[in-house]
């Protein structure tokens, strides 16, 4: 049964210059669309620059004068987060959006990142956390708001604060719930941190509710070589319009937390429907999980350690 997707209109962006994480397909393409639309200058760091250029032929396709553009970037190695931060200082341009979209979820057998990182928190939170460090003096000078995407997973499970990396034992889906309540707490505190140092970055976070995305669809790189039984069934009833969102609504949340006039730091947007499983965006209570701020304190000096990305040589003297 067709339905039509709930709206929100993104505001004029002429003159902005916009970053998203997973911009190559699925949620993410839409939402680099949807900037790409409103006038953003859309940067689009990817891991398969193959899939990137198909991305923006599909952008371009849509909007022809749209302005949007690849840059490398495989959140799974800091050598590439690095590299890419490096990448965009050289070129001294301020960043206004930066959209961490980017993920993977619940690979079926425990997987690194290249520096020996659990994948799912080494690429979902600590990817991230490194990269806005990395890119923090452009974000500063942009005056930019940071939106992070989480995951009703985040309303699930807990830190494995001994076993950060899973490496005594390992649970799929309790290893990403983790990675996106570190991810929650990090989006909170940077806000936090950046009121305090006069930063000027605004920081909030989001998540699509349940929606057919592909992250839980085939991935032979994730070791999945068939969709999941999950994923088909969250399908089926997406089409009968029950309950769960569409692949249209579910980036909609972080567009209203990235672009809206009205969306703030330290909130947290998602879907307003049943169970915020679907329906339009909009603000709603931050989940339990992400409420402590001394958690908070604690994964940020944590991820530090581990990221060896600091966000002191940038605090305002």
């Amino acid at each position: 049964m067709a339905r039509t997707a709930p709206e929100f209109t993104v505001p004029d962006l002429t003159g902005k210059i916009a970053v998203v994480t997973g911009a190559s397909d699925g949620m993410g393409l839409g939402i680099a669309t949807r900037l790409a639309q409103a006038g953003a200058e859309v940067v689009m760091p990817v891991r398969n620059r193959n899939k990137g250029e198909k991305a923006i032929a599909r952008i371009k396709q849509e909007h022809p004068k749209a302005a949007v553009s690849l840059r490398d970037l495989d959140l799974s190695s800091l050598a590439s987060i690095a590299a890419l931060g490096a990448t965009l200082r050289d070129e001294e341009r301020p960043i206004h959006l930066l959209i961490n979209n980017a993920g993977v979820m619940t690979p079926p057998a425990r997987q690194t990142t290249a520096d020996g990182f659990e994948l799912q928190f080494g690429s979902n939170h600590l990817g991230h956390f490194a990269l806005v460090a990395q890119l923090l003096p452009l974000l500063r000078a942009g005056r930019a708001r940071v939106t992070s995407q989480l995951s009703v997973a985040a309303n699930q499970g807990s830190i494995n604060w001994d076993d950060l990396n899973w490496e005594r034992s390992y649970n799929g889906r309790a290893a990403y719930s983790q990675s996106k309540i570190a991810f929650g707490l990090f989006g909170l505190e940077l806000d936090r941190r950046s009121q305090a140092g006069g930063w000027g970055i605004t920081s909030n976070i989001a998540h699509p509710g349940v929606a057919p995305t592909n992250l839980l669809a085939a991935q032979p790189g994730l070791g999945r070589e068939k969709d999941t039984s999950s994923v088909r069934v969250i399908r089926a009833l997406s089409r009968r319009g029950i309950l769960l969102g569409t692949a249209e609504s579910a980036g909609l949340p972080a567009l209203m937390a990235a672009t809206s006039p009205e969306a703030r730091g330290g909130r947290f947007y998602g879907p307003s429907g049943l169970g915020h499983l679907g329906g339009g965006p909009a603000e709603q209570p931050i989940y339990s999980r992400l409420r402590n701020p001394e958690d908070a304190e604690r994964i940020w000096r944590i991820s530090e350690n581990l990221a060896g990305a600091t966000f002191l040589a940038y605090r305002p003297s």
